[in-house]
């Protein structure tokens, strides 16, 4: 009797060991994105803006747990920068200009200083500090928008 439980173990040990493995194996890789890198690049970067948008607005009305929701946003898009902008995709639709990929380290540390201010609001919004907010929100645009739009984006047409 003894035997016939120690083959019933060594079977269902056996069979949950292959459903792990099974769990544990990747499937198929869930598509990411439209397959048109500039169209993706260009919908995160709106993205980016509204938030930023919303971030200005939510400030105003004093509203600090809805800037560190965005501000989070804007840490997350920050980190994704870099991989949507890959050898070889600069096209007419882009408005990147080619030192994206002549000065890439700078691009990226752009990149990353955008992570790192957004991290500061998120932060600052979580403790509802006016003050640091306040001095955040002041310097946000140049610093963290400005530090990669002036050096590698071709500005926008004038205004008439």
């Amino acid at each position: 009797m003894k035997d016939r439980w120690a083959g019933n173990g060594l079977v269902l040990g056996g069979f949950a060991a292959l459903l792990l493995a099974g769990c544990a194996s990747p499937g198929p890789m869930a598509k990411i994105g439209s397959g048109d890198i500039v169209a993706d690049r260009q919908r995160l970067m709106k993205n980016t803006g509204a938030n930023w948008q919303d971030i200005q607005n939510k400030f105003k009305a004093g509203n600090f747990e809805g800037m560190a929701v965005n501000a989070e946003t804007l840490a997350i898009n920050a980190d994704h920068i870099p991989s949507l902008f890959p050898e070889g995709s600069l096209t007419d639709k882009s408005k990147a200009k080619p030192e994206i990929w002549q000065k890439r380290a700078e691009f990226d540390e752009a990149a990353r200083n955008m992570e790192t201010w957004s991290v500061r609001l998120r932060d600052a919004a979580r403790k509802k500090d006016q003050a640091e907010v306040g001095a955040i929100m002041k310097d946000f645009g140049r610093q963290a928008c400005g530090s990669c739009h002036t050096p590698f984006r071709v500005p926008p047409p004038a205004r008439s």
